[in-house]
């Protein structure tokens, strides 16, 4: 199956369990989106904004979140081996340790 979303509105869509490898996300909305259990490696977030979406035993192996925003994603609980980030974003990355980071250092 292959996929390709560009300029999308995909929020509260859900993709559980699916397999979409090197699907390219593209300039869209994915607030709230249901990602649990997905192989999306190898995917494209370009400019996305994952507001609420749900990452649970997700493989985003190779994934490339670099110009996304928004997302929240637990590392002990999803495959992120070589997976890509902007450090803007890397809080997204670390919420749920309950840790404080000092935005001004």
């Amino acid at each position: 199956m292959s996929f390709r979303f560009e300029g999308c509105l995909l929020n509260n869509s859900i993709f559980y369990k699916t397999n979409i490898k090197k699907t390219l996300f593209k300039n869209s909305k994915l607030t709230e989106v249901d990602f649990a259990e997905c192989d999306l490696s190898n995917s494209v977030f370009s400019h996305c904004d994952f507001a609420g979406a749900v990452f649970d035993r997700t493989n985003l192996e190779k994934a490339d979140f670099r110009t996304s925003m928004n997302y929240s994603i637990d590392p002990s609980q999803n495959r992120l081996k070589k997976a890509k980030f902007s450090l803007s974003e890397i809080l997204g990355l670390l919420r749920q340790f309950d840790i404080e980071i000092d935005k001004n250092s």
